[in-house]
């Protein structure tokens, strides 16, 4: 059960000016939509997904590092890893099975397909976008598995774009498209109380030992 104490209690530790930006942020998150990457070299490329995440109300990244290791560079993601909910697996099939789990489809974004074009894709559901590693793209395991291809219609001679550049374009047009449709994309109001308490708690220094002092009051 929610302790709505608690977070009444701790935003007395904020300003209301700051109580204000989470309330009117949270008011524009979803979970429709999700994004995956799969084995991102450049440390820099995760972060700015990251980043792009936050900034077009994607509450939720996938990172799968199944061959490099950790790829998330704090100092690149500049604050965003407090915003958005990060998980992280070992391999692209365990990923594909919790996001299927809770009721998503699985969307590779690649050139090399019979992909649907961008402004074609049809977003009538919960979507987990994939994308690749710089070089080599997504994995034969996520491009075979996927119940759909996504790509970005180009008309010069480069075949694709830089991994990060790509989910700013592909975040960009499909979160616009969302909130202007009737599909029920917001967070619920008992996701909204968690993240508010969650954003509350990573506003306060030593919240621990505050929320130690915490008394609540009689029912």
């Amino acid at each position: 059960m929610f302790d709505h104490d608690l977070l009444k209690y701790l935003e007395g530790f904020v300003s209301a000016q700051r109580r204000q930006r989470f309330e009117e942020v949270l008011q524009h998150r979803t979970k429709f939509l999700t994004v995956a990457i799969e084995d991102v070299y450049q440390l820099h490329n995760t972060s700015a997904v990251l980043r792009s995440c936050d900034a077009f109300g994607v509450q939720t990244l996938h990172v799968v590092e199944d061959r490099f290791g950790q790829r998330l560079d704090k100092n690149i993601a500049v604050g965003a890893e407090q915003w958005v909910d990060v998980s992280r697996y070992p391999s692209s099939a365990e990923c594909m099975a919790r996001l299927r789990n809770e009721g998503y489809q699985i969307v590779a974004t690649t050139p090399h397909t019979d992909s649907c074009l961008l402004e074609d894709f049809s977003l009538d559901k919960k979507t987990a976008l994939f994308f690749g590693t710089e070089k080599e793209g997504l994995s034969e395991t996520v491009i075979e598995q996927a119940d759909a291809h996504l790509k970005i219609p180009m008309v010069g001679f480069s075949e694709s774009l830089n991994i990060s550049v790509s989910a700013a374009i592909v975040l960009q047009e499909l979160t616009h498209r969302l909130r202007k449709s009737d599909l029920r994309w917001q967070l619920t109001a008992d996701e909204i109380l968690q993240k508010r308490l969650d954003w509350t708690k990573k506003s306060i220094k030593n919240v621990e030992k505050i929320i130690e002092r915490f008394a609540p009051g009689p029912k």
